[in-house]
């Protein structure tokens, strides 16, 4: 029961801290040494929106977890994990804000609870439980990478180039493994496409390694995440 509660609580928390720092839109150049003002790393603005549906699908999930499966010991798995993965988030734009090294480290955190959590996800309940869950964990696989790119590229330890097809190779290989391993939740998946693709359309002219990177690598995830669906509608119950 506390911990459905937690899950609640932590989840609005986070869902509201877009409200208490407003104009947030990511780093900006002017936070890093060599200033990065268009980096190829970071997906086309228009990918951020899939924040709205990620907080509104967690919110829907925790209230329906704390209504009608407060004590199921499926979700109880999962919630440990998920807790502390959206309390570090709902503290991470004001820290953005100030300190992007800092939090880098923070949103690599919420990405290592966050599939920790998604693993531990119930199988039952799938829509509203793996798959708010797996779309959270798969934008931050991308979003992860893209902060860590920025950061390398930002403090000069490589070029924006190298730093982008690095971060990309990255949340690729973690991404294919993720989905692989689940063999289900396809939101994951498809998050990590959704972010491919904005890489693709802030690189896309002209074309670069970057841009078919991005390309190939949605490509992959997508077979990866149509498998996991396709496994998942195999799986339900009739």
């Amino acid at each position: 029961m506390l911990a459905a509660v937690l899950t609640l609580v932590v989840t609005l928390a986070f869902a509201v801290s877009p409200f208490l720092v407003p104009g947030f839109n990511g780093f900006s150049p002017e936070q890093f040494p060599i200033p990065q003002n268009d980096p190829p790393v970071q997906p086309a603005g228009y990918a951020f929106s899939i924040w709205g549906l990620i907080y509104l699908w967690l919110i829907a999930s925790a209230v329906f977890g704390l209504w009608l499966r407060r004590d199921d010991p499926d979700w109880a798995e999962m919630r440990p994990a998920l807790i502390l993965s959206l309390a570090i988030g709902a503290a991470w734009l004001p820290v953005a804000q100030q300190n992007p090294p800092i939090a880098t480290v923070m949103i690599w955190a919420m990405w290592l609870t966050a599939v920790a959590a998604l693993m531990r996800s119930p199988r039952d309940d799938r829509g509203i439980a793996a798959w708010p869950v797996g779309l959270y964990a798969g934008w931050l696989t991308a979003a992860s990478c893209v902060a860590l790119g920025l950061c390398l590229a930002g403090y000069g330890i490589v070029s924006e180039r190298i730093a982008a097809l690095a971060m990309l190779g990255l949340a690729l290989v973690l991404a294919v493994a993720i989905q692989w391993k689940l063999g289900r939740a396809p939101g994951f998946g498809l998050a990590v496409v959704w972010a491919l693709i904005g890489v693709f359309v802030a690189n896309r002219t002209p074309m670069t390694e970057i841009t078919m990177l991005a390309v190939a690598g949605a490509a992959l995830v997508l077979f990866l995440a149509l498998v996991a669906a396709f496994r998942d509608w195999r799986s339900s119950p009739v």
